[in-house]
């Protein structure tokens, strides 16, 4: 089926409040949905249909990596729905010239999905000091036409200013931990600073948070549950943002945000919520996988 065609199901899918508003510009010229499904964790032989559930409701996204095991099911939802803009990710130990490559012909080929849209160096791993090497490489990809958009994840402004100035390449977005208790105000101007998007992985940070009486608030206030609200304000921010959940009605609940909006009270008490120790994932200076 070519990706040009909608299939029929996803044609008849639930309208979206404004498809203008839900893609983002890239630096690169092309264009990201802002809203997508996350799939970590996402077992396996649940995956095609968890994502072709997704594609239904309106999603246009799906953000997976090859250190899920599940690109394969990604691939076969992508089947039934290539419009789907399809991110994957070059796990840590993959690094180098030609390991990224081998790691890429082999989600390349569980995706099914050419070219790939995006392609993501999943964590700097600074003590390896492949980072730069592995970035020229996705350049070296992205100049084949066998990916569309070249990014980053968990890229401090220390990582990011070397890949700059070494490649004159920016990446088109850095995909960081990023939630109401973990705001990553710095690395998110430094990002807006240098044309990178933000995009917000765990957006809701696990779960913790959600009963915290500010967002309970506002939440009421709304009419919306607790996680609507925080992604909300995601999109809010202008943040590019992708819950996970294995759930269809979650799922459903997770798209159901572009009939409100949050007001400059509701922005203005989330950001009271931001911790410095409120990071739950590894800390990317010193991550070792």
């Amino acid at each position: 089926m070519s990706r040009d065609n909608f299939s029929p199901d996803l044609a008849s899918a639930t309208p979206l409040a404004n498809e203008e508003y839900l893609h983002l510009a890239l630096n690169d010229g092309t264009r990201i949905p802002q809203l997508g499904l996350g799939v970590y964790k996402t077992p396996a032989d649940e995956t095609a249909e968890i994502v072709r559930h997704a594609a239904k409701t309106g999603y246009r996204m799906v953000d997976t990596a090859s250190f899920y095991g599940n690109e394969s099911g990604v691939g076969d939802a992508l089947q039934d729905y290539p419009d789907l803009y399809a991110v994957t990710k070059l796990w840590a130990t993959d690094m180098g010239r030609d390991a990224t490559l081998r790691a890429f012909d082999e989600s390349a080929k569980k995706l099914r999905h050419d070219p790939v849209d995006l392609y993501l160096i999943h964590w700097p791993m600074p003590k390896k000091d492949l980072y730069v090497e592995t970035w020229k490489t996705l350049i070296s990809l992205r100049e084949e036409g066998r990916v569309t958009s070249i990014g980053v994840c968990n890229f401090e402004p220390e990582h990011l200013t070397r890949l700059i100035e070494e490649t004159g390449v920016a990446p088109v977005l850095n995909q960081i931990e990023l939630h109401p208790s973990f705001q990553q105000k710095e690395l998110r101007a430094f990002n807006e600073a240098h044309d990178i998007r933000t995009e917000a992985w765990s957006p809701l940070g696990r779960g913790a948070g959600l009963d915290n009486e500010i967002v309970a608030g506002i939440a009421r206030k709304h009419g919306k549950s607790a996680g609507q609200v925080v992604i909300r304000w995601h999109l809010d921010l202008g943040n590019i943002v992708i819950p996970k959940s294995a759930n269809p009605k979650r799922i459903d609940e997770n798209f159901d945000v572009f009939d409100f909006s949050l007001d400059e009270d509701d922005m203005a008490k989330i950001a009271t919520l931001d911790r410095a120790d409120g990071r739950t994932g590894p800390d990317p200076m010193t991550a070792d996988f």
